[in-house]
């Protein structure tokens, strides 16, 4: 329950932190956002990160000149395409014997919810995932286990990672530091992590609608 606490807090309060670990770190926070970003993507049981809340907020201090835009940009690209990678060939060589064991939190929920994202969307989903927590973390495993083959994976996930990490950087970098967003930026976490759940929610709302 304390860590659960502490993300909530971390993620809610996140322009809060990333700016006390910027003032503390230095040039580390370059390496700690990386690391954030490719456990996020790349292991599968660690889903509760931050990701786009991460990104927007990092676009948000390099606009005032904490951060290089730049290098944030390639290194986070990085991190995403990598992450994703890692997590292709867990699901790949692991994931059976993985949801299997009880003591791995690999929740079964996750799973289906990402096998309907590839019904639906096909190979693209690894694409469309990068905008959807939970089913972000989830999609390549599934990839991996699906036995999706590597040469169709990466291109998606070059595709996703870029998509996902530029759009979401880059809406931090010109939009983070307005008046509003700054005195509301709680609320704007919020607002964003609502409209990134927004894909989850309509397959589960038309199912219910057409069973009704």
């Amino acid at each position: 329950m304390q860590i659960l606490s502490f993300l909530a807090d971390f993620i809610l309060h996140i322009d809060v932190h990333l700016g006390q670990i910027i003032s503390n770190y230095g040039l580390l926070t370059y390496v700690i956002l990386f690391v954030i970003i490719f456990i996020e993507t790349g292991l599968v049981f660690m889903p509760f990160l931050p990701g786009d809340s991460l990104l927007f907020a990092a676009g948000a201090f390099a606009a005032l000149g904490s951060l290089n835009i730049w290098i944030l940009w390639i290194l986070l690209v990085f991190a995403a395409v990598l992450g994703d990678t890692a997590n292709y060939w867990i699901g790949h060589f692991f994931g059976q014997q993985l949801i299997a064991n009880p003591r791995v939190p690999i929740k079964a929920a996750h799973i289906e919810e990402t096998n309907k994202f590839f019904e639906k969307h096909g190979g693209k989903t690894i694409i469309m995932a990068r905008f959807v927590p939970i089913v972000r973390t989830f999609a390549p495993f599934v990839a991996g286990i699906g036995k999706m083959s590597y040469g169709k994976f990466i291109s998606y996930n070059l595709i996703g990672g870029l998509a996902w990490v530029t759009i979401a950087l880059f809406v931090g970098f010109f939009f983070g530091n307005i008046p509003y967003v700054k005195e509301n930026f709680s609320l704007i976490i919020v607002l964003i992590i609502l409209i990134s759940i927004v894909p989850m929610l309509i397959p589960f709302i038309t199912s219910k609608l057409k069973k009704k």
